[in-house]
């Protein structure tokens, strides 16, 4: 049921997307904005050692040299795991806290400034606050507006997990979608807001 109403809502944010486009700065239609999409995350990834599929044992290489691996069949989402976290892993529906930077992948690729923007630093009412999700509830506005591709390592390790994250725009933020614009994520995950 879940993956229908993800499917739906996904499926809505792209129709709106592609007719909100129609009339962007650059002239792009929605196609051309995805190829230039992926040729951003191409061009990241072409640096990087990735496996195309997530280990059966599930055992992850892990450190800042790991290799970033492909954790969907369409390649919207790639993962590095930089610190593993606890045993204790919580499950679908809990709330899982997190802190992240991001850096916008065109930005990266043509060499322009890229500065991380997110609450790893600061979680004060100042900056963008605390944030959670509630493991696999997409029904959950908190949990739906980040999207899909942030909770996918939690289905692998515990709390304290810490990774570097690739997002094509259609797992990132909802409210972002039809920007077309991937990110290179790190986010450490928490039971409890810190």
């Amino acid at each position: 049921m879940k993956r229908k109403i993800l499917s739906v809502y996904m499926s809505f944010a792209a129709i709106v997307g592609m007719m909100s486009l129609v009339s962007c700065d650059d002239n792009k239609s929605y196609a051309e904005l995805l190829t230039d999409e992926n040729k951003s995350v191409n061009r990241f990834l072409a640096e990087q050692r990735v496996i195309m599929k997530i280990p059966s044992d599930s055992v992850f290489e892990i450190g800042a040299d790991a290799p970033y691996y492909q954790l969907d069949e369409e390649g919207n989402v790639y993962m590095q795991v930089l610190e593993k976290g606890s045993d204790v892993k919580p499950e679908a529906g809990q709330q899982v806290y997190f802190r992240f930077l991001r850096y916008n992948l065109h930005n990266y690729v043509i060499g322009g400034d890229n500065v991380g923007v997110g609450n790893a630093d600061d979680v004060s009412d100042d900056g963008i606050g605390a944030t959670s999700f509630y493991l696999d509830k997409y029904d959950l506005p908190s949990s739906a507006q980040f999207g899909q591709g942030i909770q996918m390592p939690m289905h692998f390790f515990g709390y304290d997990a810490k990774v570097n994250l690739v997002i094509k725009s259609q797992y990132g933020l909802s409210s972002e979608i039809a920007n077309v614009v991937p990110y290179l994520y790190t986010i450490t995950y928490y039971k409890r807001q810190s």
